[in-house]
């Protein structure tokens, strides 16, 4: 069952909720330096996230799953959020540069059809980052707050469903080291910068950075099993060229080639 959107925004308005915007926001800051003219989504409850793009993105628009609900963002202006169905959001297909998920797959009663439906809205050159509470992180035992609630994952576990909606994972990082105590709070820049060098637990969130899968035609071995082909298919040979030197057999010219390349690259080596 998902936190309703009220619930939500209740705890961005305290101390927790304040470290978890500041440390989530700086790594997409990290991740995503520059989004000028690009297409922005955020997926799940991203308002709080989702002003880092304003001004230099062409559009950023929050999409909320209708079992959370939704709320006016941003206030004062024209509203760009919108009341979703997680999978089947009304968005044309490779509509999204950036997708940034986050308060959304934990309690997502199908975190697979979820991640499905966010990349076919993702471009071909499309980047994703999902954000969820790390198993065996501190604050996936916060009931107090949102991370104590849902399904948290493993980074194995994100891997293997991002690959399942035709996404290939390209880096990842934990945050939220610190501690879910008010007492520590003030502590979490330096929980974020030390304790991963010396702390044995892991952060309270994983962050996932993946593109869309490139899938290539396969290719066969050798340029002499192309024309090899091409003359079964006819069913004739192939006329022979007129030059004797060009009639070598193309295995032996790619040796040749190949070796010419290595001195070529070894001259160059030399003179650096």
């Amino acid at each position: 069952m998902r936190r309703i959107v009220s619930e939500l925004s209740r705890f961005y308005a305290t101390p927790e909720g304040a470290v978890t915007r500041r440390m989530v926001a700086q790594k997409l800051a990290e991740a995503w330096p520059d989004v000028t003219g690009s297409d922005v989504l955020g997926l799940g409850y991203t308002t709080p996230y989702l002003d880092t793009f304003n001004g230099t993105a062409r559009r950023v628009i929050a999409a909320m799953p209708s079992a959370q609900g939704a709320e006016i963002w941003p206030e004062g202006l024209k509203s760009r959020s919108t009341l979703v169905d997680e999978q089947h959001m009304p968005f044309p297909s490779a509509l999204f540069d950036r997708i940034f998920l986050m308060h959304a797959l934990e309690e997502s009663p199908n975190p697979e059809a979820l991640l499905v439906e966010a990349s076919r809205c993702l471009t071909t050159n499309g980047r994703l980052i999902l954000a969820v509470v790390a198993r065996g992180g501190l604050w996936t035992h916060a009931e107090k707050t949102p991370f104590g609630h849902g399904q948290p994952f493993s980074r194995t576990q994100l891997e293997t469903l991002l690959r399942a909606a035709e996404l290939e994972p390209i880096a990842w990082s934990y945050a939220l080291y610190v501690p879910p105590l008010r007492s520590l709070l003030r502590w979490a820049q330096t929980f974020e910068e030390w304790a991963p060098r010396v702390w044995p637990y892991r952060g309270g969130l994983i962050l996932m950075e993946a593109g869309k899968r490139v899938i290539r035609a396969p290719v066969r071995g050798t340029a002499v099993s192309v024309i090899d082909d091409i003359r079964d298919k006819l069913g004739v040979p192939l006329p022979q060229p007129a030059n004797p030197a060009a009639g070598r057999d193309v295995s032996s010219l790619l040796r040749s080639n190949g070796e010419l390349d290595a001195n070529v690259m070894s001259r160059r080596r030399g003179r650096s």
